[in-house]
């Protein structure tokens, strides 16, 4: 064996057990949901054979499946108009929230008066607030984006207002010593700082501005072919087409975990070289 040669680095059963352990659980974050949603999947498929329950109360999951692909047409074009609103809702809500939290950590006066409202809008069902849009607002669209927005728009407004203020007093008064403007500390201190709370509340706001969308559907009863994935399950369940209804829904709930995904990785690649909350944790 020459000088430059080394032995081969050999771990030790604590380390070997961590490994393991660390490799396991990253199989299971994933091979235990599947399974347990086939093991779902063929339970719904087995009740609907073992009590000979009618296609129209519970299809079978194949059926649900060929329907989803049979009416992919008019589903997705639904789907379409749901996202519109949707994305829409978020967006307003994003800029409607950080701009508003920035506004209160100027001037605790604003915050005092206006936080109230916001939590007025927060805690009231839309279902009792869209009568009153329904009065006031005459575009159709405009109804259901500001219903998906009033949802919305509250987590982005109340983690981004949390984050600001959480701030350490002593980075504060750091910059305060070295002569650093209201804008400057805003900048370079409390945005930075309010970004891992800003973005917890944009995965919330992203799954409510969905559910926002399907219940103002819901409520404001649109119908024709421009309408959303609500009237179609309005309309499902109205001709008692159940495999279309169920399809919907599926589509739905899909839809609701690829936005919780893609949000989850757009917070992860911004916190991940510099927040703790994304970083690996060393054990």
């Amino acid at each position: 064996m020459t000088a430059n040669e080394t032995l081969p680095a050999r771990l030790d059963p604590e380390e070997a057990k961590r490994v393991r352990q660390e490799r396991l659980e990253r199989i299971g974050s994933w091979l235990l949901p599947l399974l347990i949603m086939l093991v779902a999947i063929w339970l719904w498929d087995r009740i609907c054979v073992w009590n000979e329950i009618p296609q129209y109360i519970l299809p079978r999951p194949h059926v649900v499946a060929q329907t989803l692909y049979t009416d992919a047409a008019l589903l997705f074009g639904s789907l379409l108009v749901t996202l519109k609103i949707t994305f829409l809702s978020l967006l307003l809500a994003v800029l409607g929230g950080v701009g508003l939290a920035v506004l209160f950590t100027q001037s605790k006066w604003v915050e005092m008066s206006f936080f109230p409202f916001a939590i007025v809008l927060q805690v009231t069902p839309i279902v009792a607030i869209f009568p009153l849009i329904n009065i006031y607002v005459d575009n159709q669209t405009a109804k259901l984006l500001l219903c998906s927005w009033i949802v919305a728009f509250f987590p982005i407004l109340s983690n981004t207002t949390l984050g600001l203020n959480s701030v350490d007093r002593n980075l504060r008064d750091l910059f305060r010593l070295n002569g650093a403007t209201r804008w400057q500390e805003l900048r370079h201190l409390r945005l930075p700082a309010a970004m891992p709370y800003f973005l917890g509340g944009l995965k919330i706001a992203g799954g409510l501005s969905l559910i926002g969308a399907v219940v103002a559907e819901f409520v404001a009863g649109s119908s024709g072919q421009s309408s959303g994935l609500a009237s179609r399950i309005i309309e499902a369940g109205y001709r008692l087409n159940a495999p279309r209804l169920f399809a919907a829904l599926i589509l739905i709930s899909l839809t609701g975990i690829l936005i919780f995904l893609v949000l989850s990785l757009v917070s992860h690649l911004i916190l991940r070289r510099w927040h703790e909350s994304a970083l690996k944790q060393e054990r």
